[in-house]
């Protein structure tokens, strides 16, 4: 078996990924792994007013966000710590499970943690899903967490 010295926790900040987060600390801390908690901004959420030289970005500016993003990493890491687990924070931007996977091969991930929304049928083909398209084009071994309370619904 491969020996597992860092792990990267996917995180959006929601409730699902703190559960995520409790696994990922426990391996980290089973295993005396580093844990790498990454957080994308997606840079989708520039939705153009106008086309043509004049067009103006609505929204916050990439910078704008990437500061909220940082805030809320420390607090969210304030909230769910991670005992003596060594962490290291990133705030990265893109599209989520193409950054994800790039972190993942340049940092030599053993193991990807990560929560899954567990959406199906409409919303799962609207929204796809970040979890799943880690799992197919991972360089490592990824684990998904459901939340308990979330049921299974067939599609």
């Amino acid at each position: 078996m491969a020996e597992i010295r860092r792990i990267l926790y996917a995180t959006d900040f929601s409730e699902l990924s703190a559960w995520a987060l409790g696994y990922a600390v426990y391996l980290a801390r089973c295993c005396g792994a580093e844990l790498h908690c990454v957080h994308v901004v997606d840079d989708s959420y520039q939705y153009w007013v106008t086309f043509g030289a004049a067009a103006v970005p609505a929204g916050p500016s990439a910078e704008e966000l990437l500061a909220a993003a940082r805030k809320e990493m420390d607090r969210f890491l304030a909230d769910h710590p991670a005992g003596e687990v060594k962490v290291v924070k990133r705030l990265l931007r893109g599209r989520p499970f193409l950054e994800l996977i790039r972190y993942a091969r340049r940092e030599q991930m053993d193991l990807i943690v990560m929560g899954t929304h567990g959406r199906a049928g409409l919303s799962h083909v609207l929204m796809g899903s970040v979890a799943e398209k880690v799992v197919r084009k991972s360089p490592c071994p990824v684990l998904t967490i459901r939340h308990p309370d979330q049921r299974f619904q067939m599609p």
